[in-house]
């Protein structure tokens, strides 16, 4: 997938072998790097790496840092030869493929600023997601778009009509000229990379992400997660997204780390895989929104891997969406009898704006429930040290313990911008206050996050959690997590709670039940009546590059009338 690369390759399997947890002679470092470039100069003189790996456990390829280095070294002066200049932006389609990272280092010692966005999600998208990379080619104003080579012609498409000069797989780059030209390299204080987010509440925006910024937020997580020199981490999150770029490749380098790397579409279709290799690799570290250990419990009950052994994993991190503590229960139900010790799940909270992490919980200590009301939530531990958070109400007066209000956060992790939108960096910027957009509130000193503030429903001066209904939904018979989405709108009457559901196909008489078990389930759970909605699955509900579930595009389609009912002819 990555031209001529010179990496070693899955196709000398005979000789292939993955990169050691330990190195066997540089001191182990915590990060305290000045930047990136500093990092991977460091990492590479030790053994440890990065290791490419398919759906059935095949390794792929063996990326050692030492070997990134050299690579991106050479793309880099491929870069200024070709008379990219400093500060430019070269987007990256980020798939989970060595060619990813080589294009990302390499931009980061060409003084280029690397610009990851997200492969296509799902089949048949071809002309969306022409249209979304040429958005985000014209938003972040690139000079180039690099792509595996199975997407070099959405590439090239997407990249007709705007500034891109260069467009298309590495092979493109390589044809290049190599020529003797002094490197660049992005310094401390200067801009790191473009970081898209994933958009749950908005459209995606290019995050200005700078290179102290990254440090900074590294350094802390690395401290507080506790890393040393056994660890190794196994991940199928997604590249273009902050927790799989920084939690997995960026972090572990500047921790000298090796790291187990899995599709997202091959853990999707082995979810297992993901746990079979950390059990054959011992890997100490992995991490995963809710629905990723949903979905492996889930496979698991029909087909557990043969001698698994979870024993040696330490850190089970989650993040990315709200925790759900009868999934991380269910999860650690299933895998006791092949070693995996609750304490190791690792509760978070983050956003890109933030790099990626600001509290965790402490290592092997499991997770913490507390119960609002009728709702139990899962304690995401303290903020990283030189943070300062404040939970606020709608005057903006900051609140005590257990009180529900939106969280604002300033320190070094806060990012200076949205790349190129000064409004919307106006918007949510203040005296150096990042509004988050979250509620939550405080126990004990731990953040606790309750949802997203654009996705609470309000009926009659009464707050409602999106959350309480879809999970509800989704714990009935035939349905499964993200199969519901709750929302409202306006209706003459005020607001309308809406409830879209993925429903299997049936006769008139069992979608009758069903809708009058969720109708049902709703008033338990919540107290009011909802609209229902079932959805073909064939459509799905509209989910972010990070796979999380888009309430507002939800909503914005079912307004536009978008969705179709099931039927036994579907």
């Amino acid at each position: 997938m990555d031209g001529d690369l010179n990496i070693r390759r899955g196709s000398q399997v005979a000789a292939l072998t993955p990169t050691p947890t330990r190195n066997a002679s540089l001191p182990f470092r915590r990060g305290g790097f000045a930047n990136l470039c500093e990092a991977l100069d460091y990492a590479a003189d030790g053994d440890t790496g990065l290791n490419f790996f398919e759906a059935r456990g095949r390794l792929l390829a063996s990326l050692p840092y030492r070997e990134l280095k050299t690579q991106a070294h050479a793309f880099a002066r491929r870069l200024i030869g070709a008379g990219i200049a400093r500060g430019e932006r070269l987007l990256i389609i980020a798939d989970t493929w060595p060619g990813f990272c080589v294009a990302f280092f390499g931009a980061q010692y060409a003084g280029v600023l690397p610009v990851p966005v997200a492969v296509p999600v799902g089949l048949g998208a071809k002309a969306t997601y022409i249209q979304q990379l040429h958005r985000q080619i014209v938003a972040s104003g690139a000079v180039g778009v690099v792509a595996p080579d199975d997407l070099a012609a959405y590439a090239k498409t997407a990249a007709q009509d705007t500034s891109a000069r260069l467009a298309g797989p590495m092979a493109t780059f390589e044809a290049l000229s190599d020529g003797p030209v002094d490197l660049r390299p992005l310094g401390a204080g200067e801009q790191c990379y473009v970081q898209f987010s994933s958009g749950s509440t908005r459209a995606p925006m290019g995050i200005d992400i700078r290179q102290d910024q990254l440090m900074a937020n590294i350094d802390g997580s690395i401290t507080r997660q506790g890393l040393n020199e056994e660890d190794a981490g196994v991940s199928w999150l997604p590249l273009y997204h902050d927790m799989g770029l920084i939690g997995f490749i960026l972090a572990p380098m500047c921790a000298q780390r090796s790291v187990d790397l899995l599709a997202p579409h091959d853990f999707a279709r082995r979810p297992t895989q993901w746990l079979s290799l950390i059990s054959r690799r011992r890997a100490t570290i992995t991490y995963s929104p809710s629905f990723g250990y949903d979905l492996a419990a889930r496979r698991a009950q029909t087909q557990m891997p043969a001698g698994l052994d979870l024993s040696c994993l330490k850190l089970a991190g989650i993040g990315a969406d709200l925790i759900q503590p009868p999934i991380l229960d269910r999860f650690a139900e299933t895998f006791a009898s092949a070693g995996f010790d609750a304490r190791a799940f690792m509760p978070s909270y983050g956003m890109a704006e933030l790099c990626v992490g600001l509290s965790f919980t402490p290592r092997f200590s499991g997770f913490r429930v507390d119960r609002m009301g009728k709702r139990d939530f899962v304690a995401c531990g303290h903020a990283l040290p030189g943070h300062q958070v404040e939970i606020r109400d709608q005057s903006g007066a900051v609140l005590s313990d257990r009180q529900i209000g939106r969280l604002f956060v300033k320190g070094p992790s806060v990012m200076p911008g949205y790349f190129g939108e000064p409004e919307a960096t106006a918007r949510v910027l203040k005296n150096g206050w990042l509004d988050t957009g979250d509620l939550g509130f405080w126990s004990d000193g731990e953040i606790v996050v309750t949802g997203r503030a654009k996705d609470l429903i309000i009926v009659n001066g009464r707050n409602i959690w999106p959350q309480d209904i879809e999970w509800a939904i989704e714990a009935l018979p035939r349905l499964r997590q993200g199969d519901a989405c709750a929302f409202s709108v306006e209706s003459g009457a005020g607001e309308e709670v809406v409830v879209l559901v993925l429903s299997y196909v049936g006769d008139a008489a069992e979608l009758e039940a069903l809708t009058g078990s969720i109708r049902q389930t709703v008033k338990e759970s919540a107290g009011v009546d909802c609209r229902i909605e079932l959805i073909s699955r064939k459509f799905g509900l509209p989910l972010t590059s990070s796979g999380k579930l888009s309430r507002s595009r939800a909503k914005a389609k079912f307004v536009a009338g978008d969705y179709s009912t099931p039927s036994a002819a579907d």
